[in-house]
């Protein structure tokens, strides 16, 4: 099956529903894509681009919002969430709580999909601390199918949301999904043993899960899933393995498991402590981190 980018396939059907709705307006802080432009020719009048300042990106996008637009926040991940944090605190997450807005904060670039440019374009810590923010549902896609059935939601759920895309074109792992109620979806069945991976961490826990029984959840919002269904999909399982490309121990995904499954034995994967200077594939930071595909498999052995 084709590989697409979510950012593109995301852009390409907002770009339609920018035809259907008037209301639906764009703001970017100087980052470019092809299909950008094109929103950028269609409605020069519902498309700003406030420069290479991330902080103002915010403040610009909560007016809109505020005014009952609905507003698309657009920025490297790194960059539109620890740049501007205190804008993201007090102008969205306080200010919602009081005044309705639907603001959507796009950061391309979750993980370190950005691998060859170093640390400074690695987004490690978003997970925790936009997780940690009151009235902001997390949404961290596994492919560009389930990036594509969110638009829908971006629009008819009217408060703010964090979306963390990759920045690297991939394969669809599951069908398309219509129903974001449940939070998670089931990449494959097992019967011991689970791993609850979210983001390209997805994509990696189904390709080296497949000769174990095992069974893979693919968390997509990391702050509004069903947690009475995920537990009893859990329900027999007696390890679960937490896997995500952030830091672990600080308040992502593995925080999250690690607090509402606590009658289950828990491991949790994720990057240590430290920032990787070294410059390789992807696989290559993975595995300088005791990530990489045959550490995972190496586990697996041990626990399935």
């Amino acid at each position: 099956m084709q590989t697409k980018a979510m950012r593109d396939v995301f852009l390409a059907a907002l770009h339609q529903k920018m035809h259907e709705d008037e209301n639906l307006f764009f703001v970017s802080a100087d980052f470019g894509a092809p299909i950008l432009d094109k929103i950028r020719a269609d409605f020069s009048n519902r498309f700003i681009n406030v420069g290479i300042a991330e902080q103002n990106l915010i403040n610009v996008s909560v007016g809109l919002a505020l005014e009952g637009f609905t507003v698309y926040a657009y920025a490297i991940a790194p960059f539109i969430t620890m740049r501007c944090y205190e804008q993201i605190r007090v102008n969205i997450a306080i200010l919602s709580q009081l005044r309705p807005m639907n603001i959507n904060l796009i950061g391309v670039g979750a993980g370190v999909s950005y691998s060859l440019s170093g640390p400074t374009h690695h987004c490690l810590e978003d997970l925790s601390i936009m997780r940690t923010l009151p009235n902001l549902e997390v949404f961290s896609p596994s492919d560009y199918l389930l990036t594509e059935a969110y638009v829908e939601r971006t629009i008819v759920q009217k408060s703010p949301k964090y979306l963390r895309f990759d920045a690297v074109p991939m394969q669809p792992i599951l069908d398309l999904v219509e129903n974001f109620d449940d939070g998670f979806r089931v990449l494959k069945a097992g019967s011991k043993t689970a791993i609850i991976a979210t983001g390209y961490m997805s994509q990696k826990a189904q390709k080296v899960a497949v000769d174990f029984d095992v069974m893979v959840i693919d968390l997509y919002l990391l702050n509004a899933y069903d947690l009475k269904k995920l537990q009893t999909c859990l329900k027999n399982i007696e390890t679960v393995i937490t896997l995500e490309e952030g830091f672990k121990g600080v308040g992502g995904l593995d925080s999250e498991i690690n607090s509402k499954l606590k009658n289950k034995q828990v491991i949790n994967l994720g990057f240590e402590q430290k920032y990787t200077f070294e410059v390789g594939s992807r696989e290559f930071v993975h595995e300088r981190n005791g990530l990489g595909e045959q550490d995972l498999v190496k586990l697996l052995k041990a626990v399935a």
